[in-house]
């Protein structure tokens, strides 16, 4: 039985990779592995601020707290409208009002926080990650005020933020670089005059970008024109900064980051790597530590140059230092992120540090109790970067909606790191992340397995979610061997993501559970007619019926038994145990021998169910073989041609339209450009002819299949 299955799994002991972990650490084995890690470094006699502001939301600022907590410092949490009914507003000691929902209009108005700061009598501020964390004249506003950052002093901000100055650093610092040109492209001509001269591909990305916002690879000069308009826009979008650079474009690249850590004192040394290859737009999925890729020598030369650019510049708190490695163990500096990153919980799972925690002691002046000696590897970790979007979108089109059923995966070696609970929305203004899934094991393939049984019972309902996206890649051939690059996804799904692709096992295995909840459902039914005494006497009567998955039909033939339904088919017979209820938010079907884990979503009087199986939802009829015998002749809903209409992929709001009715188009010409959750989609006629009607402007918020252009 899955480990999720019962709630005493919290109270049964560590299982041998944690305890292993508890004694290298000198720590007290417990039950929650999430206090193990931390447990053995917070001194509560050791002097710390009494109160720290959080300058920003959802999970991040949940996790901020959680460490202040530990450290028994009270937190202020400052919010938008939006966010009022936030669980990290629920969780903070206080909470300021700081504005609209636009983070324009809020989260990034430093003289808002700065107020909150003042009125709240914090004594320091933690910025989390985006927003204002790399942002100098905050902190030099803070310093001011004479409010502690926790995170690195100004200067190092200001030269690791600028990819320009950054790249010159890291060569006076002996750091590898990557071939590329050390100035500011002055415009479109300028961005494929150099991108030609530097040889295709190349990337063109923001000079003060991160997290995926303002980065585009481009193989000839349209693409590069194409992308300096549309990063430079979602640069001044998202940071304020329409500064462009090129540089070369690694082939068969894997993106390696090594976690650092230093101290006011001098003092610096790295956490090791963690493997950030799996991408879609240059935003990372999945990431893992430590890396299936690395040796132990080159571990140590990425390590060692980490650690020697961030003391050539004083670095003195949490940062990550990212690197290209080619197939050849080459590796090349990417950029310094001077804040803490969205993956550190594999980071702190894999090394039992608490990087927040190490921030707050910095910030404060305490020297490193840490030495590089003290840092191991321990175990392996895996984080699934759960977002409210489709996968089956190019990877990943954001979705909003209220969470009307949301349940969090619970159970030894499993984390989550979330900023919602039920009844949570999840609005177009901010990052569609729902959680960051945290998964622990001895080995690889064991945090693999983790991961998989967690995704499996994790519950959400009301948006959409990637989940089948994350499933799909822990199981696949390529990722389970460790050899793959940042061109993972569109290598491995090159029509892009279509959901689970099922096999003859997987259709019997999911017929068979679908035939035993239509059984239930046939019985519930007839216990509301009140014909429990009848059924009492009657004698168990197979039951016919075919079932649909996807465009597969399978004719069975059900008998329930004592404690359990017989499946019988083309595939042979199964026993099914008749162990779950429709009631069920999980059911753990054991069919055969096996434990499935499925979800039952929704069902309908004319025996549609829909089942989450192996993370994918899918659509399964069920009915009696004399209804599916008249199925043939029903009428077919036609669909609806809509190759001439232009639909917004998603949610958000219209910032260019560049048709107009009468205008000749041609199939591939941008007729807007839609943008949402920091992200710009730029939409395209997909078909040549004369635009026949413009249902928008720049401005309008539309939703997900909402018309945009008509073309005839």
């Amino acid at each position: 039985m899955s480990r999720f299955s019962l709630l005493g799994a919290l109270h049964r002991g560590a299982t041998r990779s944690l305890a292993t972990s508890a004694r290298l650490c000198n720590l007290p084995q417990r039950d929650n592995w999430e206090e193990i890690y931390t447990a053995h470094e917070i001194d509560p006699s050791e002097p710390t601020f009494g109160k720290v502001l959080i300058a920003n939301r959802g999970e991040i600022a949940c996790r901020v707290i959680r460490t202040c907590r530990k450290m028994g410092i009270k937190t202020v949490a400052v919010h938008s409208v939006a966010d009022a009914g936030g669980l990290f507003v629920k969780m903070a000691d206080e909470a300021i009002n700081i504005g609209p929902a636009p983070a324009r209009e809020s989260y990034l108005v430093m003289e808002k926080i700065l107020k909150a700061v003042e009125e709240t009598g914090a004594e320091a501020v933690h910025p989390g990650y985006g927003f204002l964390s790399e942002n100098t004249v905050f902190v030099a506003e803070l310093e001011k005020a004479g409010v502690k950052f926790i995170g690195p002093h100004s200067k190092a901000i200001s030269e690791m933020g600028d990819k320009l100055a950054s790249k010159r650093l890291a060569t006076d610092a002996k750091v590898n670089g990557i071939p590329g040109y050390d100035g500011v492209i002055e415009n479109v001509d300028h961005c494929v005059q150099l991108s030609k001269e530097i040889g295709y591909p190349v990337m063109v990305k923001a000079s003060a970008g991160g997290g995926g916002k303002g980065m585009r690879i481009a193989w000839n000069d349209d693409e590069a024109a194409l992308a300096f308009r549309l990063c430079s826009e979602e640069a001044a979008s998202s940071f304020g900064d329409d500064r462009m650079l090129v540089e070369k474009f690694v082939d068969c690249p894997r993106h390696i980051e090594i976690q650092i850590v230093g101290d006011k004192h001098g003092n610096v040394i790295h956490l090791n790597e963690r493997e950030c290859s799996i991408q879609r737009r240059n935003q990372k999925v999945i990431e893992e530590a430590p890396s299936p890729f690395l040796d132990p020598a080159t571990r140590a030369a990425m390590g060692e140059q980490a650690v020697q650019l961030s003391k050539a510049i004083g670095y003195d708190s949490a940062g990550t230092v990212e690197f290209l490695c080619d197939s050849q163990k080459n590796f090349f500096f990417l950029e310094m992120n001077t804040r803490l990153q969205v993956e550190h919980p594999i980071t702190e799972c894999i090394t039992g540090v608490d990087l927040v925690h190490q921030m707050i002691r910095s910030s404060y002046g305490h020297p490193l109790k840490l030495t590089q000696e003290d840092i191991g590897i321990r175990g392996w970790a895996f984080e699934n970067r759960v977002y409210a979007e489709d996968p089956t979108k190019n990877f990943g089109m954001p979705s909003i909606g209220r969470l009307h059923r949301y349940q969090e995966p619970i159970g030894q070696g499993v984390r989550c790191d979330s900023g919602i609970e039920e009844g949570s929305e999840i609005s177009m203004f901010y990052d569609p992340m729902i959680c960051k899934l945290t998964c622990y094991g001895d080995s690889r393939d064991q945090a693999i397995s983790t991961s998989i049984d967690a995704l499996d019972h994790y519950v959400i309902r009301g948006v959409t979610h990637n989940i089948p996206l994350l499933r799909d890649v822990l199981t696949e051939d390529v990722f389970k061997s460790g050899v793959f690059t940042t061109n993972y996804l569109p290598e491995t799904y090159p029509d892009g993501f279509q959901g689970l692709q099922l096999n003859s096992g997987d259709v019997a295995e999911l017929a068979s559970i679908a035939a035993v909840v239509h059984c239930k459902e046939q019985e519930r039914a007839r216990v509301r007619l009140n014909e429990k005494k009848v059924k009492a006497v009657r004698p168990a009567k197979p039951i016919d019926l075919v079932v649909g998955v996807k465009e597969e039909s399978v004719a069975l033939q059900v008998t329930k038994g004592v404690g359990s339904y017989t499946v019988s088919g083309p595939h042979g017979s199964v026993e099914v145990l008749d162990n779950f209820t429709l009631a069920d938010t999980v059911m753990e079907a054991v069919v055969g021998d096996k434990t499935v884990v499925t979800q039952l979503i929704a069902r309908d009087a004319s025996g549609g169910l829909r089942i989450r199986y192996k993370g994918t939802a899918l659509n399964v009829s069920v009915l009696p073989a004399a209804a599916a015998a008249l199925k043939p002749i029903m009428p077919v809903k036609v669909p609806i041609d809509t190759s001439r209409t232009i639909l917004s992929p998603m949610p958000g709001v219209v910032k260019s339209v560049t048709v107009a009715v009468g205008d000749q188009v041609g199939d591939g010409q941008e007729c807007a450009v839609v943008e949402a959750m920091k992200m710009q989609n730029s939409l395209s006629s997909g078909v040549t002819g004369v635009v026949k009607a413009v249902h928008v402007k720049e401005g309008d918020t539309v939703d997900e299949d909402q018309i945009l252009v008509e073309i005839e």
